[in-house]
């Protein structure tokens, strides 16, 4: 059997919202806002156990509440940035600390902080954490918990989460820069499907549209590619669950597929990925500030396998980073926190440089 679409005009939400506590006239997206946020603006977690915990241990994380000082690590982080492997985001922590001018002290190098966990990697660079999210939503989905907490901990003042990473296009080329307007599920609800305590819950799937047109008015004329907004479908699965013909099973043919993808077009989804309705579901439920940028590896109207030469999916994976890097420095600049940074001590001119360096020497030993 074909795969088949839901219709999604019936669907309600589990309330998860408490009405009684709602102010007159108060939408849902202010609501959320104030009940996440302290006076000063640092984050307030939406569970009153954690302030009666002697210590909050962010097992995935190897850090603790009490065995770390987490507001003196991670007090000044202004941008929480994602994405799927270490490696990616070791890469993305070196060419920020490049683009922001951040100097490290002389004789220091970055450091994976969650190195002992064994399961995620972090790196901080100045105000921007560099994390790894591993694949699929229950990878994310520990992972944005106690990132959410860490910010919590370390009194973190309106933070910004943004997920960098690939996609599959739907009638968008390879090497296509795509920002998520809305994060849609498998059934193409603009929500993520949670399993609390046997009961089903619906939590909206919201992404800041603000930030996603801020990213989007930084794509530059010279840039070789595009950059678009659109809908993202999030799947729980790489093979059947996105119409694929080459997984271990299949029980559709090519023209299902065809009509299936077409339908998401016509549905205005531009682009297939893993993570986006667990991100946009918990950072919604948080108050913070998210956006959700990927870059197109193949366009699945054109098949299923990805089959571009390595050199090319590296280039086209930095796309995404570059136009965060953008974000980032001109968030900075307008704060007035950019020369600070470029002020910081430190003997590393260029990471980059230093690297190559590094890697000559190594060659002579």
């Amino acid at each position: 059997m074909p795969p088949t679409i839901t219709a999604n005009k019936s669907h309600d939400f589990k309330a998860h919202y408490d009405l009684a506590h709602m102010q007159d006239g108060e939408t849902d997206d202010a609501y959320v806002q104030r009940i996440t946020r302290y006076s000063d603006g640092t984050v307030k977690l939406r569970n009153s156990n954690i302030e009666l915990m002697d210590q909050d241990i962010l097992y995935h994380l190897a850090l603790g509440s009490e065995s770390h000082d987490l507001q003196e690590m991670f007090g000044d982080v202004k941008f929480v940035c994602m994405g799927g492997t270490p490696k990616r985001m070791e890469n993305f922590a070196h060419f920020i600390m490049d683009e922001i001018g951040y100097k490290l002290p002389a004789g220091t190098q970055l450091q994976d902080i969650s190195a002992y966990s064994y399961r995620y990697s972090m790196y901080k660079v100045g105000p921007v954490l560099c994390v790894s999210h591993g694949m699929g939503t229950p990878s994310v989905s520990i992972l944005m918990h106690e990132m959410i907490k860490l910010m919590y901990h370390a009194k973190c003042i309106d933070p910004i989460f943004i997920r960098i990473g690939t996609c599959g296009g739907i009638g968008v080329e390879g090497g296509t820069v795509i920002i998520t307007e809305d994060a849609l599920d498998g059934q193409l609800r603009n929500s993520h499907e949670f399993t609390i305590l046997g009961e089903t819950v619906h939590r909206p799937a919201k992404l800041d549209k603000k930030l996603a047109r801020d990213l989007k008015s930084l794509h530059s004329a010279d840039d070789p590619y595009d950059t678009i907004i659109g809908k993202t479908q999030c799947t729980n699965d790489f093979y059947e669950g996105q119409g694929r013909l080459d997984g271990a099973f299949c029980e559709f043919s090519e023209n299902d597929k065809m009509a299936y993808l077409e339908k998401l077009r016509d549905h205005g989804v531009v682009n297939i990925e893993m993570e986006s309705t667990i991100f946009a579901a918990l950072t919604h439920h948080a108050g913070i500030k998210a956006a959700v940028v990927c870059v197109a590896i193949l366009n699945r109207l054109n098949g299923d396998q990805v089959n571009a030469p390595k050199e090319v999916l590296h280039e086209w994976q930095q796309r995404p980073q570059i136009l965060v890097a953008r974000y980032i420095r001109k968030v900075l600049t307008r704060d007035g926190q950019l020369k600070n940074l470029f002020g910081h001590q430190g003997s590393i001119k260029s990471p980059r440089r230093f690297k190559l360096v590094q890697q000559e020497s190594q060659a002579h030993e």
